[in-house]
């Protein structure tokens, strides 16, 4: 689950890690309201007007913006609220932003080249242990660092068995260069995040960048978090920052369903059960000459109404030109299955305008194909693996 930066700031800052302090904003008067209480709070005089969706790039897509003083944060604000943000990281069309983080100056006068550092906290895949990535080239993108100048990316692998050990904390500090009173707040601020990332359940903590100030204090001026889902039952107030509105709108409907459907950019629809059977399937569809649309995997319970609602959630991607059923009937029966998809095609009528192709494989299997066969339908079964490639790739020519 993705959080918005001012989300992700509440998490850091209740670990101890110092932030960029700021407060959201949901319409431009609110913004000015609350620039004037951070002024009070913070001292601050000029304001950072962070537009808040879930993409990396906002600033190059002018979704971030400095007021230079109190009677032009309004109209900043309003210049970004209400926008279609289009940054790398969004649909082409951009995205709606509903809301802005009034953000204090935390860069002093006289700093033209502050120092900005990159610091993340995720896990090593590979190893199966955490890792810190981090580098002396903040405030840039970490691929672009990664593709021309590799050398400035260190990585501090921590054995999960005794957690993040000081000397590795130092070790940061001294490969981003830091001595005297930033060193030691720089020790501190990774032992912080690291804690933060451990026990929020998290899967990412990305701070890009980490500023050191001219009076060598270290702070967090931007963050990405994202949690893991599988976890929320331990954080209840964490799945309460979850906002819809940034999500898409079909996956948040299928989850609604109870079913796993993420979107993809192909062409085929792919309604499977189980998460391996899935994989395979795209495989197949890739292999075969498509590109698969989505994953959905509609468990172990394909009854009629839940295929009819599958269908009607992959036929709301209009670049679907055809959908593959691919079931192994293990726990559910491939004939109950069968009919399930028999009455659903009756049931949605004209709303099917793509060809289906059917594979079922398992208990009564045979049963299942004579369903469809004599069904009447524009629907075509299939039973190897291959035989069902085949199809595909004779439907999308």
């Amino acid at each position: 689950m993705n959080l918005h930066e001012y989300q992700a700031k509440d998490i850091l800052a209740s670990f101890g890690v110092r932030i960029q302090r700021g407060k959201v904003a949901q319409t431009p008067s609110e913004a000015s309201q609350l620039a004037q209480v951070l002024q009070q709070e913070t001292g601050t005089d000029w304001f950072v007007v962070k537009a808040q969706i879930h993409a990396g790039g906002r600033g190059k897509g002018g979704g971030v913006k400095l007021a230079k003083g109190l009677d032009k944060v309004e109209e900043v604000a309003d210049s970004i609220i209400g926008m279609d943000l289009i940054t790398p990281q969004t649909p082409p069309e951009g995205k709606p932003v509903h809301q802005v983080l009034i953000a204090e100056d935390v860069y002093y006068p006289g700093d033209e080249e502050p120092d900005e550092f990159y610091v993340s906290v995720l896990l090593n895949r590979a190893t199966g242990r955490n890792m810190i990535m981090y580098s002396t080239e903040g405030g840039v993108d970490i691929e672009t660092v990664a593709e021309e100048t590799p050398h400035l990316i260190f990585n501090e692998e921590i054995d999960p068995a005794v957690g993040l050990m000081p000397f590795q904390a130092r070790r940061v500090a001294f490969n981003l260069g830091l001595s005297g009173a930033a060193f030691k707040d720089m020790t501190r601020f990774i032992t912080s995040l690291y804690n933060a990332y451990v026990k929020s359940d998290a899967s990412l903590f990305e701070i890009n960048p980490v500023l050191k100030t001219s009076d060598s204090k270290i702070l967090a001026v931007d963050a990405k978090v994202t949690l893991d889902e599988n976890a929320l039952f331990r954080h209840k107030d964490y799945e309460a920052l979850r906002d819809l509105r940034e999500e898409n709108p079909v996956e948040v409907e299928a989850k609604a369903v109870g079913l796993n459907y993420v979107a993809l950019d192909g062409n085929v629809g792919c309604m499977v059960n189980g998460a391996g059977l899935a994989m395979a399937t795209m495989d197949l569809i890739k292999q075969a000459g498509g590109s698969p649309a989505n994953f959905l995997d509609v468990g172990g319970t394909a009854d009629a109404a839940r295929v009819e609602t599958a269908f009607r959630l992959i036929l709301k991607d209009p670049n679907v030109k055809a959908i593959l059923v691919n079931i192994f009937g293990g726990i559910v029966r491939c004939d109950r299955v069968a009919q399930g998809i028999v009455d659903a095609y009756k049931n949605m009528g004209d709303a099917i305008q793509v060809p289906i192709i059917v594979r079922l494989q398992g208990t009564n299997a045979d049963i299942a194909k004579e369903l469809i066969d004599n069904s009447g339908l524009e629907v075509h079964s299939a039973v190897l693996f291959q035989e069902a490639a085949d199809k595909v790739q004779e439907v999308l020519r």
